[in-house]
């Protein structure tokens, strides 16, 4: 095995690939494992900044909550 001194710098590492030996980041349309990503990542920038709208004072629930009359 080549230490980091003696490998030459074309010997790149491998893309890293899914489980079905395609790359990670190329664009698949769909229910992909990247796609899940970034679901994720937009679902917890939404409850977020809903978070930090609420604590400035607009409050959604608290007025739907007041409108039924809990």
């Amino acid at each position: 095995m080549a230490t980091q001194g003696t490998r030459p710098s074309t010997d790149l590492p491998p893309v890293a690939t899914e489980y079905n030996g395609r790359d990670r980041n190329e664009f698949l349309f769909g229910w992909t494992p990247q796609a899940e990503i970034w679901n994720g990542r937009l679902a917890a920038i939404g409850f977020l900044a809903y978070l930090l709208w609420d604590l400035a004072g607009y409050s959604v629930v608290r007025d739907v909550l007041r409108i039924v009359g809990y």
